[in-house]
């Protein structure tokens, strides 16, 4: 009897807990339809923010203190910014980096902005997995070897891009007046720019007599090498361009492929009033496995809705300021702000637009690991999908559908 009176009890409870968390289920659903009370200046009691705050952070994050009524939570964060980054200093210059330890998000790409002094050089060196390049500031010069001898020697300016394909041994020195700085892209999350492949790091952990026998001589001719790595170091400007390439190419010649590219030299893939775009693939630069876009918006520009099919996409935010929402399925998006030197990374196939929302032009790469650029936008699927089959899900009218433009915009307006 006492038995069957608890069971009743323990049932009865359960019953209310459940009754109770419909209701709240109910109440929550009701609540979301109706809409949470909100104001454009965050004035109201439910808004308000007593006790501390980080101020100046929040001012430079509104869509995270502040998130639209359109973002539904359960998205990592996707942005990180060069400026949280560690910044390596040495005698020719600094260096630091955004990996996949510090955006978790970021598997498949890693970042690293470089400064190098005039006389500055990046350690003749490698790395596993490939390097594209963005010239952010000044001048440098780059060399680099393919897997059959064949030379590469250039100067770079602002805007100008390179690429090493994986396991290509390479410098980079900067060069008059005031040298370079620039931004490194790897197609490997996990990439450690303090790990990489050094000449000097190398030969200080063969043994002497192997590199005797190695170069013919009776004893090890890089006795007064460095016993620790350079890493970056400064040192007198190399000799002429003209000089150098032809000391270099001996014998084997120059690589097929260049391994720079000037987008200033290329007309914009898609120009609108509201901005433009320039796509550098293996289309254009046979060289590369890396493909990225150049996007510059005007003030209320918008890098139309869309997504990429093929890869993931690594961001890096060059002048202005944007705002990015990224949808995750299942419910889930999340909106972000971002400004100069912050990374952004959005999963494969994920859908999202970025915004300008700056009084000045905002100017941002989009960089994917694969040779060939990919996406498709919103706009371009609902305008080659049957309009009656679309105002069937949207209730937008087919003649607003049938007015969709057939090619797709990428800029708007």
């Amino acid at each position: 009897m006492a038995d069957d009176l608890s069971r009743r009890r323990f049932l009865g409870a359960g019953t209310a807990a459940l009754a109770a968390a419909a209701g709240l289920q109910a109440a929550a659903q009701q609540a979301q339809q109706q809409g949470v009370p909100r104001s454009a200046d965050h004035h109201l009691p439910n808004e308000t923010e007593p006790g501390p705050n980080n101020t100046t952070l929040d001012k430079q994050n509104p869509s995270s203190v502040w998130a639209p009524e359109t973002d539904a939570g359960g998205q990592p964060p996707f942005k990180y910014s060069f400026s949280l980054s560690h910044k390596r200093q040495e005698d020719g210059g600094w260096t630091r980096q955004v990996t996949v330890r510090d955006l978790a998000i970021s598997k498949k790409m890693a970042g690293v902005e470089m400064r190098l002094i005039t006389g500055g050089i990046r350690e003749l060196h490698w790395h596993v997995g490939a390097e594209w390049a963005l010239m952010l500031y000044g001048t440098a010069r780059i060399t680099a070897v393919d897997e059959q001898g064949r030379a590469h020697v250039s100067d770079v300016g602002e805007g100008d891009l390179w690429v090493f394909p994986g396991g290509i041994p390479h410098s980079i020195q900067g060069l008059g007046p005031d040298g370079a700085r620039f931004l490194l892209v790897f197609d490997d999350g996990s990439f450690n720019e303090f790990e990489t492949f050094l000449l000097t790091d190398w030969i200080a952990h063969t043994p002497p007599d192997v590199l005797a026998k190695n170069f013919d001589q009776a004893t090890n001719p890089f006795a007064k090498s460095p016993k620790k790595e350079l890493f970056i170091f400064e040192r007198p400007l190399p000799r002429p361009l003209e000089e150098e390439q032809k000391a270099a190419e001996a014998g084997t010649g120059r690589v097929p492929n260049s391994y720079d590219f000037r987008p200033g030299k290329m007309q914009p893939n898609h120009k609108a009033r509201g901005g433009e775009v320039k796509i550098v693939d293996k289309k254009v630069w046979p060289a590369t496995n890396i493909a990225a876009a150049i996007v510059t918006l005007k003030p209320g520009g918008l890098r139309e809705l869309h997504w990429h099919p093929n890869e993931d996409e690594w961001q890096y935010y060059v002048s202005g300021k944007g705002r990015m929402t990224v949808f995750a399925a299942g419910g889930r998006a999340r909106t972000m702000d971002f400004e100069e030197g912050d990374v952004g990374y959005i999963d494969k196939s994920l859908p999202h637009y970025v915004e300008n929302t700056g009084d000045t032009d905002l100017v941002f790469i989009e960089v994917f690991p694969t040779p060939y650029y990919q996406d498709i936008s919103l706009a371009e699927w609902l305008a080659h999908t049957p309009a009656r089959l679309v105002d069937q899900h949207l209730n937008s009218g087919e003649a607003m559908l049938n007015a969709i433009p057939r090619a797709e915009a990428v800029i708007k307006p």
